[in-house]
């Protein structure tokens, strides 16, 4: 497994910012890019408007005339959790905004595939839809479109996946990465996507109608929003970070959806001190867990129910599921690095794509194995399942630098044929191809994504802050970084390195590492906890001297609040 290195960030001049923020936190927003004050202001006021997204006028108008004739308009999402908040959404606000004929579809990802396909067209129709809209899919549908204009339906298509270059023939497309679109982030999650329709559609009807008293507060809405946003790890640019800091702040002031209070409870976080990465590790996943093993509209049902004791039943129910996931991709997992192990790969020679196959594989959760294994190797990954009748799917997790999109199209543009569909991002994508093309397109892959990289892009490293005082390992400090987020993708959680002499050392939950470390300039004892760790090599008493990156957390234990060290990443001296 190639050994991480730890790189320090390059000091920058942070001077521009307030002098009333600790310098800690000055120079760790300067480091992540933020050039103006103005780029903190979390105030929902400081939002991007709508009308800069191109296609929403006209997607509004369809959807006020489909409400005004009580037209059965039916959302489409995606199955996972940024479609199943997305089409919560959606099916909340309409009615928010007068919509009395609404309801939704999340197709079975194990008998429809992704997207709006013509057999998802079809059970539309069969519930009536006079218009579908579809949200966290769609750009890609050209066959399902064409499959609901030819019964007559109306479509608006929401995403934000990038588009082909071929666009589908909707009524309206609503999409801030499509070619020409104006709209200054490009970074909203689906369910982002979805708001801001909702917010010009309110705006659209307050002009023409005004509503009868007071129009609807969809900032009550905000809090399904941050889940989406946080779950589907869009990178956090200041627009998505303002919508992520707005419902969060709803759920900690105790306002938040009955069934996002009830996936609070199951996973057994503390409501009132939430942070971003409790919504992309503990709530996520079991949202998550319904599209992977089950149907989405469990999860789906659970954001849109306002009985809590019902809510709590099905958070229940997704935690059984999340639970299961984890046993099935923790075997997958091992049968994946078993057979990496098999071949006897040394870092030398570990191919810069990896693709596995394994006919037994569960189509839900080859995401999550990609995920695993390019974090153990940090090689980009494609893990395929049996689809049947000769078909392989794929879930393909990349690494910083190489654009998994755009990769798999120039592998599509050389050999036609090949792949039969795919779609995604620049760290995640999917795709579909004939069991029998799999050892070529694996060789077709490496060739192009060897074109287009240099070997330091495999080389993994973690960012670091860079080291921390001795006297700066207190409450107040890491209280204070938990806070000034929210953190994500793109605006990582501060990380911290330095080198420390190891006091003590033993193993918590079998594969933990309890530390109690002391820092090279000596004067405090401070604890620790690495989870996960190679136990072929911890705990060693061996090892007195490690370097070790580092995120300063706070411990609560039985009401006592103390300094602790999460490590990232431990190597000895």
């Amino acid at each position: 497994m190639p050994k991480l290195s730890i790189q320090r960030r390059d000091p920058v001049d942070a001077s521009f910012l307030p002098d009333e923020l600790h310098p800690v936190l000055k120079q760790i927003y300067a480091n992540r890019g933020i050039k103006d004050a103005s780029e903190l202001n979390m105030a929902a006021s400081a939002l991007f408007t709508p009308k800069d997204i191109m296609g929403i006028d006209r997607a509004c108008e369809l959807l006020y005339q489909a409400i005004n004739a009580k037209q059965r308009i039916i959302i489409v999402g995606d199955f996972d959790a940024d479609g199943a908040t997305s089409t919560a959404l959606c099916v909340l606000a309409l009615k928010m905004l007068g919509c009395t004929n609404v309801d939704f579809l999340v197709p079975n990802r194990f008998d429809y595939g992704y997207g709006l396909s013509p057999e998802t067209v079809q059970l539309a129709a069969d519930m009536g839809a006079a218009m579908i809209v579809t949200v966290d899919n769609g750009i890609s549908s050209i066959q399902g479109v064409s499959a609901a204009k030819a019964l007559g339906l109306q479509v608006v298509v929401t995403d934000h996946h990038l588009p082909g270059l071929e666009l589908p023939n909707a009524d309206a497309i609503v999409n801030p990465n499509q070619h020409g679109c104006g709209f200054p982030s490009k970074n909203l999650a689906g369910v982002g996507v979805a708001f801001y329709l909702m917010l010009a559609l309110r705006q659209y009807i307050s002009q023409r109608d005004g509503f009868h008293g007071t129009p609807p507060n969809l900032a009550c809405l905000l809090d399904i929003v941050a889940l989406g946003t946080v779950a589907d790890v869009v990178p956090l640019d200041a627009n998505n970070r303002i919508l992520v800091h707005q419902g969060i702040g709803r759920i900690r002031a105790g306002r938040c959806r009955p069934g996002i209070q009830a996936l609070i409870e199951v996973a057994g976080k503390n409501q009132q001190q939430l942070v971003a990465s409790d919504l992309g590790f503990a709530l996520g996943p079991r949202i998550n867990a319904a599209g992977r093993l089950d149907e989405m509209s469990l999860g789906v049902s659970l954001l849109l129910c306002d009985d809590l004791p019902q809510a709590r039943s099905l958070a229940v129910e997704l935690d059984t599921l999340n639970r299961e996931r984890r046993e099935i991709e923790t075997g997958m997992q091992q049968e994946a690095i078993n057979s990496l192990q098999k071949i006897e790969l040394d870092e030398s020679d570990i191919p810069t794509a990896i693709c596995l196959y394994q006919e037994d594989w569960h189509q839900g959760v080859i995401g999550l194995v990609a995920s695993r294994i390019k974090e153990r190797y940090y090689r980009p990954t494609l893990a395929f399942a049996s689809a049947g009748e000769g078909e392989i799917k794929g879930s393909a997790r990349s690494i910083p630098g190489i654009h998994m999109r755009d990769m798999l199209e120039q592998v599509d543009t050389q050999n036609p044929g090949l792949i039969h569909k795919f779609g995604g991002h620049a760290m995640a994508a999917g795709l579909s191809l004939p069991l029998a093309h799999f050892a070529d397109f694996k060789a077709k892959l490496n060739q192009v994504i060897d074109q287009h990289i240099s070997p330091s892009v495999l080389q993994g490293s973690l960012l670091s802050d860079g080291p921390l005082a001795p006297q700066a390992f207190n409450l107040e400090l890491a209280q204070l970084l938990k806070f000034a987020g929210p953190w994500g993708q793109a605006f990582p959680e501060p990380l911290f390195d330095g080198k420390f002499k190891l006091l003590q050392q033993r193993l918590v939950g079998q594969k933990h590492l309890k530390l109690v470390l002391e820092p090279e300039a000596g004067g405090v004892a401070i604890d620790a906890i690495a989870f996960n760790v190679d136990l072929a090599l911890w705990p060693n008493p061996m090892v007195r001297w490690a370097e070790i990156a580092y995120r300063l957390d706070i411990n609560e234990f039985r009401g006592n609040r103390s300094v602790q060290l999460m490590v990232d990443l431990i190597n000895p001296l």
